[in-house]
C-alpha cells in the first residue's frame, strides 16, 4: 500500500494526468457545482456529467454551460428508486463570521453528507451533522448510464458519493473495466455509513487499477 500524500487531488496534476484538452469527466456527487466551476476552468473543452440526488443541493447548483449535463440522479447498484439519507445541521463549533457564512452557503441545512447508505459511525465522529428521515430518490447504474450514452471513453471519474463506493463500483463494473482511465474517490477505513468498504476491498473489485496516489480520505486510481 502507498504511503499517504498529504492534501488532495490538485487540478493542475488532474490535467497533468489526463494529457488531453477536451476531456470526459462524470462528477458523481456534485453537489451545488463548485467543483464542477473549477473543472470548467481548468478544461475549457470538456464535457463534464454531473450526477446528484439531494434535492437541495439539485436547487442550488448554478452551472449553466452547455458544457455540463445535469444528471439529478443517485448512482449505485440498482435501477429504480431507493432510499436517501439526507444530511442535516451546520458544522460546530465555528468562529461567529464563518458559521454566518456556512449558513448563508446553505440555508436549508448541510446537504453535504447525505448517502444512500445509512449512517453509522459518522454520527459520532461528527456529532454536530445529524440526518434527516430518508427520502426517495431515483438512482441508475453506471453501466446502465453508460450504455445510453455515445461516448467511447470517460477520461475521469470525480466520485464523492459518501460511503457507497461499493454501490457505485459494482454497479459500474463494465464502464470501469471497457472504457474509464481514472478513477478518483473518497475510501475510509472507518463504517461511517452502513456497509460501507475500506480501500482494501475496493482494490479487489478493481484489479485492472493501480493507485497513483493515495490521500487521507480520497484515492486516485489509474486503469493499466
Amino acid at each position: 500500500m502507498l504511503p499517504i500524500t498529504p492534501g488532495t487531488l490538485s487540478l493542475e496534476e488532474m490535467s497533468r494526468l489526463i494529457g488531453r484538452p477536451d476531456p470526459i469527466i462524470l462528477e458523481i456527487g456534485c453537489n451545488d457545482g463548485t467543483d464542477t466551476k473549477r473543472m470548467l476552468e481548468a478544461f475549457p473543452q470538456a464535457r463534464i456529467y454531473c450526477f446528484e440526488p439531494d434535492p437541495r443541493a439539485l436547487a442550488r447548483f448554478a452551472v449553466k454551460d452547455s458544457r455540463v449535463v445535469l444528471v439529478p440522479m443517485a448512482v449505485g447498484n440498482e435501477n429504480g428508486t431507493t432510499r436517501f439519507y439526507p444530511s442535516e445541521g451546520l458544522p460546530s463549533p465555528l468562529p461567529a463570521p464563518e458559521a454566518a457564512a456556512v449558513a448563508a452557503r446553505l440555508p436549508h441545512g448541510w446537504d453535504l453528507s447525505g448517502s444512500i447508505r445509512r449512517p453509522k459511525l459518522h454520527l459520532t465522529q461528527y456529532p454536530w451533522c445529524q440526518f434527516g428521515a430518508p427520502v426517495k430518490v431515483p438512482i441508475i447504474r453506471l453501466d446502465t448510464w453508460a450504455a445510453t450514452m455515445s461516448e467511447e471513453r470517460i477520461d475521469f471519474i470525480w466520485a464523492d458519493v459518501q460511503g457507497a463506493e461499493v454501490d457505485l463500483i459494482q454497479g459500474g463494473l463494465d464502464t470501469l473495466r471497457r472504457c474509464t482511465r481514472f478513477l478518483y474517490t473518497e475510501y475510509n477505513q472507518r463504517e461511517l455509513y452502513e456497509g460501507q468498504v475500506g480501500l482494501e476491498r475496493i482494490l479487489e473489485l478493481l484489479p485492472e487499477y493501480d493507485v497513483v496516489t493515495r490521500f487521507s480520505d480520497d484515492v486516485l486510481l489509474r486503469h493499466r
